[in-house]
């Protein structure tokens, strides 16, 4: 039966306004990305690379990498930075900011630039990742870990701040056993890399887990968690965030799950971390290669020929 004129306007309507709608939040994101920079550029720049600095400055002075109150990331990270720590802090921050932009592009270039779905992420958490570029935030080099979303990208994204780990679900949900294997296998390799070498703060590291020190913190400004209304309340949310990534572990959107529990999990989660959810965009590899197995797995693709051979052509 075919549709009436009515109706045919009707099913238009619903498209288009459902796009109005994303379009606008994008454009609304982008305007509050842009204040977000004004404000921290004007208020608090680089603060957090300065504290990385200060970090891989004590590592370079053979002092302890968590003094009393302090709460920082597991030690690989700054290892990484003492080469940088060796610089003045101007040249050293300047570095910095190229080494976060280029990860942003990184990022935005995986994605796809061309894709009209990259930029309206991109506007929609503009917030997010203004704060993060202004205040020299770790989290840019986290979602680009997590934009490549191979088993070693993804180890050390978890090596850098904990909670990505739990994006490992979805080889486990797949049934990827090779891997995920091999997720297990970096995790641990990294591990023991940081324990080899420096083996006291490796040890000291887990101590600090329980220490929260910085002002924003401790002040609970932008605290996105459930964890500070309920600590129940925010476990029983992560049990139902890995059911649901589990559950759609084998479909479209099993990467798309897996990347939102690791960025949403933490107890802590401050709105600069849901630039990480630019990573639920990745594209799945193989997708295509999967879909031109399913198209000649199919009984009757070579009992019509023309037909058949037509479809596996264009996919």
């Amino acid at each position: 039966m075919t549709p009436t004129r009515p109706e045919r306007r009707e099913s238009l309507r619903h498209p288009r306004l459902v796009g109005a709608l994303v379009v606008a939040v994008a454009v609304l994101g982008a305007i509050l990305g842009a204040q977000m920079l004004a404000f921290h550029l004007a208020t608090d720049p680089l603060t957090d690379f300065r504290v990385y600095y200060d970090a891989a400055a004590r590592l370079n002075a053979g002092l302890p990498l968590y003094p009393p109150g302090a709460r920082i990331y597991p030690p690989l990270f700054e290892i990484a930075l003492r080469p940088l720590a060796l610089l003045p802090f101007d040249i050293a921050a300047g570095i910095w900011v190229g080494i976060t932009l280029a990860a942003l592009g990184l990022t935005l270039w995986r994605l796809g630039i061309r894709r009209p779905a990259t930029w309206i992420a991109v506007g929609a958490l503009s917030a997010s990742i203004a704060w993060v570029l202004s205040i020299g935030q770790a989290e840019v080099i986290i979602t680009l870990l997590l934009t490549l979303g191979s088993p070693m990208a993804v180890a050390l994204a978890g090596n850098i701040k904990l909670f990505p780990l739990l994006a490992g679900i979805y080889w486990l949900a797949c049934r990827d056993w090779r891997d995920f294997s091999r997720f297990v296998g970096w995790t641990g390799g990294l591990a023991l890399l940081q324990l080899v070498l420096d083996p006291s703060d490796t040890l000291a590291f887990p101590g600090t887990l329980t220490v929260v020190s910085t002002q924003v913190a401790e002040a609970g400004n932008h605290d996105l968690s459930p964890f500070a209304l309920s600590p129940l309340l925010w476990a029983a949310l992560v049990v139902a965030g890995v059911a649901c990534a589990w559950r759609l572990g084998r479909t479209r959107w099993g990467w798309a799950a897996a990347v939102a529990l690791g960025v949403l999990a933490s107890p802590h989660l401050f709105s600069y971390m849901l630039m990480s959810l630019l990573a639920c965009l990745r594209p799945q590899e193989g997708e295509s290669r999967g879909r031109v197995r399913r198209i000649s797995a199919r009984p009757d693709a070579s009992a019509a020929p023309g037909r058949g051979e037509g479809r596996l052509d264009q996919a």
